[in-house]
Order: C-alpha cells, then structure tokens, then sequence
C-alpha cells in the first residue's frame, strides 16, 4: 500500500509560514526547519559511521561509547543505564511541563550486507539491515535540537537507546533493570524508518500497530542411521522439511482489520555429514499475531501439526517459545496529538493512518506502561533500490533523519506543553 505513495508537500510544511519573519519573536516550531537543517550534516556522519560499525543485540559496546559521547557533547545529562550497552539521558527544560521518553534502537542483524556504499558494513556477518543506525543517528539530531533550544522548552526529555531490539529482550531487560523508577514519564514516543515509504511520508494509527511476536524453536528427535539405508521412519530431515511448508497453516484465516497473521521459518539446522541421518534437527522462527485469542489458536494448531510430524515420521517434537513480545498498542489520545504535531510539520498529505503491519518491535514493553505512540517515517531511495528490511540489500535514504528527527522533536515538545 504504501509503495505508491509520493510526498505531496515540502519536506518541511512549517518553512512556508506566511507570518515566519526574522523580526518576530520564533517558536520552537518555527526554527524547527532551520534547526534540523544545521544538525543534519551531523546525523548523516553519525549514520554513516554507525552503519559501518554495526553490532548484534547487546553486543553494542562501540555504539554505546560513541551515543554517550554524543550526549555529552550536547550538554544532556547521563543517567544510570540499566543494561551494559544502551544509554538512557535527561534533559530538562526552564519551564513547568509534561516529561516525555523518546526511544530508539541500536542493534544491528546477523546479516552479510551485499551493497557498494561507501559506508557499507565493516563487519562481515553483521549489518545495519532495518534502519536502526537511522534511529540512533536522528535521536541524537533531536538530542541536538532539543538542547539548543533548552532555555525555551517546558517539561523534561528523557532519551533511551535501547539495546537488543531485534532479539526481543532490549526493552525488557532495560524496565526490569528499574528504567522507568529511575525516569518516571508521562509520555513515550518512537518512531522507525521505512523503505516501503517515500521519504518524508509519515504514518500511524491508534490502537494495535504492530503484532505480537514469539520466538519458536522446535527440536526434532529421531534415531539416525546411515544414509544408504535411510527411511522416512525417525528421519529428522524428512521431518523438519515437512514442518517448515506447513507453518503458514498456522496462521491460515486469522487477520486483524485486514492483516494477516504470519508464522515463518528463519533457521533450520539438520547433519553433519552427507551420509549421515542425523539424530536431532532444530527449525527456528516467528508466529505473529495481534491478540491473545489468535495466539492461542495459533499455538494449539503448531501443537496439531507437530504430533501430526511425529506420527508421519516416527520422531518426538518439543516446542519452545523462548521469546516474546507483546503488540504495539498506541493510546489513542498521544496518537491523535502525534499525527496533529505531524501534520504541521509534514503536511496532511504526508502523514497517513494506517492499518495494523505484521512486523513486531519491543517498544511495545514500553507502552504497555506509559501512554505513548510509535510510528513509521518513510525512508525509500528515490531510485527504488532500497530492498526489503532484513535483506542484504537493504537501504534508505539519508533524508529519513531530518524527517525521523522532526516529527520526533516537534511531538515531544507538543507532549511536554500539554
């Protein structure tokens, strides 16, 4: 759906205020066009260096030095940060206000980046494939824009990079380890860069956004043998290959407001040798769903499929779901006064309600505790070579920071005045 979409506006909708003149006292709002123009060359660096230097879930060490360093430099407070990477920041403002938590994500995937950019991936079987380099480059931009305007803004600002997104546990581990008691906030926001999206496109709705996710594993259990004599009959191989086809039946009917469920394979792993039957096989993957009625349904029919493996093939299946977590639910009021804030910036053809997506984030750990709103910002190059997120090809374009930077500062700054 939203492949088709092109911006109808300016980048920057505020920037043609008829009454924006220089002898007038400026808002935040105002000087928001101009501020994202001077830190933008800083953000492009920031990504460009941080997309070279990519780092797997908690293992963001290099990433963490050069965020805190960042913040810093910007005059922002550092807190305690509850998990060894990551870094969590306050700033606050000369007037009595809200206090708003802006998050983004800083892992990297298990991905070997196939792409000639010049700031393509340093590390080889690591890649920035899903735009978080862009998240954690456009926090500090806003990190940046906030403190220039500090003497101006009301309430306080708290920015959280968080580790591990991508393996579901970052947000977790950062509230069990006592983020929100040492940074009580009235609001949280978020967004995440897209490259189905033009750049400049905004989009969101209230409600469930995105899905549940859980993380599946099933071991495979057979005797083994030698493959001269091999059989169907405790043949892993045989087995697994016949589970992996069959997980979309999963899922097969179960929508929410028009988006499918989904249950995908992302790893199997069966043998040591080509002659060898092995004994054991695992497959790895994702159920995606958007409430706990679809969940259990969805987990009742794996368990059907699995004894139905084990009597085809003689093997014993074991099911864990060792990961998960919970559906980005947006509280209806902050969206509303997200799109607004949105709105003024991008325009009104630039910022769209969407319906549910099927992919999951764990910023949904933090809004189940505080009212709050995610959001997509649109991130396509502009010659249409930007790839899926989590391909090696994937990209977007350095324009998504100002856009991810803007609609994240002019929202936060509208929560802090309410």
């Amino acid at each position: 759906m939203l492949l088709d979409i092109q911006p109808s506006r300016p980048l920057f909708e505020r920037s043609r205020c008829p009454h924006y003149h220089a002898h007038m006292t400026r808002s935040f709002s105002q000087d928001l066009p101009q501020l994202l123009a001077r830190s933008n060359d800083a953000m492009i660096d920031l990504r460009h260096d941080l997309h070279a230097h990519p780092e797997l879930s908690f293992e963001e060490h290099r990433t963490t030095t050069v965020v805190r360093e960042r913040l810093v430099e910007l005059g922002w407070e550092l807190g305690p940060c509850p998990t060894a990477t990551g870094a969590v920041a306050t700033l606050r403002g000369t007037k009595p206000g809200k206090r708003v938590m802006i998050r983004a994500d800083i892992d990297a995937l298990p991905v070997t980046e196939e792409s000639s950019l010049p700031y393509a991936s340093k590390n080889h079987g690591v890649m920035h494939a899903c735009g978080h380099d862009v998240h954690t480059a456009a926090l500090l931009g806003v990190a940046d824009i906030l403190a220039q305007r500090r003497e101006e803004l009301a309430g306080e600002y708290t920015v959280v990079f968080q580790p591990a997104e991508e393996g579901l546990g970052g947000a977790r581990a950062m509230i069990e380890g006592g983020l929100l008691e040492a940074h009580p906030v009235d609001f949280v926001i978020g967004a995440h860069v897209t490259s189905l999206a033009p750049v400049g496109l905004v989009a969101t709705r209230a409600g469930i956004m995105m899905s549940e996710a859980t993380s599946l594993a099933v071991l495979i259990k057979g005797k083994g043998g030698h493959g001269a004599m091999a059989s169907s009959d405790g043949n892993v191989v045989l087995a697994v290959s016949h589970l992996a086809p069959r997980l979309f039946e999963v899922v097969t009917g179960l929508s929410y407001e028009g988006t499918d469920c989904a249950c995908s394979a992302g790893v199997i792993q069966a043998g040591t040798a080509n002659n060898v039957v092995p004994r054991q096989a695992l497959l790895r993957g994702t159920l995606r769903t958007f409430t706990s009625d679809q969940h259990r349904e969805a987990i009742s029919r794996l368990e059907r499929i699995l004894r139905q493996v084990q009597d085809a093939y003689g093997v014993t299946c074991e099911l864990v779901c060792d990961e998960s977590t919970p559906a980005v639910t947006n509280n209806a009021d902050v969206a509303t006064r997200v799109l607004s804030s949105a709105r003024s910036l991008m325009g009104d053809h630039n910022v769209w309600e969407l319906p549910p997506a099927s992919p999951s984030d764990d910023v949904s750990e933090f809004l189940n505790r505080v009212p709050g709103c995610y959001m997509f910002v649109g991130g396509a190059m502009a010659d249409g070579s930007s790839g899926m997120h989590h391909s090696p090809d994937f990209s977007v374009d350095d324009g998504a920071l100002s856009a991810v930077a803007g609609v994240l500062s002019t929202s936060a700054v509208d929560l802090a005045q309410l």
